[in-house]
């Protein structure tokens, strides 16, 4: 299939595509919830983007990111700039349009030597899988087990730091896995959420 009128938009800057700075592309209701919202608050104005990638007016793929201070993930180092999460839809895989998101973000960040970001193995969820982000030309350079404390405990799986040099000579990034293992709450569909209702301040651990 040829994809007529392709346009990214940032959706932190365009009104008009708030709802996907809360709902992304998940099948779920557009709703402004409070850690988002918080989130995005401290994020905004300091670096963040998150560009949709429309085809013909649909939305059918996304990436987000920021400097690592603003970062969903607990990532630190000098001039690294952090990809919160990338998704293409799958009726829309097979048409480069992943490496054209990324190409946007390089653009978009000039004066980093970095871009880090997470990727899994063995987790159930679709999103962040390994082969996707190596794929994208990120490598790992470091990874834990680990495995939810509530939600199917009996699931261990891996989850990797990536990274992406873009000047030679880059120091790699860090990640504060004690932090991690907290999980997120940037975005209620992603593989690591940490739900308010478990009451749990840290929800994974190393297996």
């Amino acid at each position: 299939m040829v994809y007529p009128d392709i346009k990214i938009a940032d959706a932190v800057q365009d009104p008009g595509l708030e709802r996907y700075l809360y709902r992304c592309l998940a099948p779920m209701p557009f709703r402004r919830y409070k850690k988002r919202a918080e989130y995005l608050k401290n994020a905004a104005g300091r670096g963040l983007r998150k560009e949709v990638l429309l085809v013909g007016g649909d939305a059918v793929g996304m990436i987000e990111y920021a400097p690592a201070p603003v970062s969903a993930y607990p990532i630190s180092g000098k001039g690294i700039s952090v990809m919160n999460c990338i998704w293409v839809l799958r009726r829309a895989k097979g048409h480069g349009f992943g490496k054209l998101l990324m190409r946007r973000m390089l653009d978009s960040v000039p004066n980093s030597t970095v871009i880090a970001t997470i990727a899994l193995v063995g987790h159930p969820s679709p999103w962040l899988k390994l082969p996707q982000i190596e794929y994208l030309g990120f490598r790992s350079i470091d990874s834990r087990r680990m495995r939810h404390k509530v939600k199917r405990p009996e699931i261990c799986f891996e989850t990797h730091l990536m990274w992406m040099p873009l000047v030679e000579g880059s120091d790699p990034p860090e990640m504060d896995w004690d932090t991690m293992m907290r999980g997120v709450d940037f975005c209620i569909a992603h593989p690591l959420y940490r739900a308010e209702r478990l009451g749990l301040e840290v929800v994974f651990e190393e297996c």
